[in-house]
C-alpha cells in the first residue's frame, strides 16, 4: 500500500492547493486525470479538507491510501487536532454552504469519523472495482 501526505494549514487557499497536490499524487499512483474515479478524489478531498480548516482552526493533515491491488479502494483521511465531531446538515435551498458532507457521504462508497491522538481523523472510500467496469 502507497501512503502520502500533505500538511495542511488554516488558510482557505490551502484547499486549492491540497487538490493541486491530490492530483498530481492521483496521476503518480496510476489513476489517470481524466478517470471518473479521479475526480470524485479531488471533490471529496476538497470537501473534507474545507471542513477541516473553516470549521476547526487548527491545521490538518491530508492522507491519501492507494491498496497496492488496482480495483481496491481508496482511501482519503484528513486528520485535525479539533477533538469535534463532524456535524452533518441540511442545508435549505438558498443556503450556499453547508453541504459538505453530504456531499461525502453521496459520492463516497463509504465514511466515517474516529479519534486520532489529541483531535480526530474523517475518512472516505471510494471502490475503483466499479468504476474499471
Amino acid at each position: 500500500m502507497l501512503q502520502v501526505q500533505l500538511e495542511v494549514g488554516v488558510d482557505p487557499a490551502e484547499v486549492g492547493r491540497a487538490r493541486r497536490w491530490a492530483r498530481s499524487r492521483l496521476v503518480g499512483s496510476g489513476i489517470g486525470a481524466d478517470e471518473p474515479v479521479a475526480e470524485t478524489l479531488i471533490l471529496l478531498i476538497s470537501e473534507l479538507v474545507t471542513n477541516a480548516v473553516v470549521h476547526t482552526g487548527c491545521p490538518a493533515v491530508l492522507r491519501m491510501l492507494f491498496p497496492a491491488a488496482p480495483a481496491a479502494p481508496v482511501r482519503v483521511e484528513v486528520a485535525d487536532t479539533s477533538m469535534n465531531p463532524p456535524a452533518p446538515r441540511h442545508a435549505q435551498r438558498d443556503e450556499t454552504g453547508g453541504r459538505g458532507l453530504e456531499l461525502v457521504d453521496g459520492l463516497a462508497d463509504r465514511w466515517g469519523w474516529q479519534p486520532e491522538g489529541a483531535g480526530k481523523q474523517i475518512w472516505c472510500e471510494v471502490d475503483r472495482a466499479a468504476a474499471l467496469r
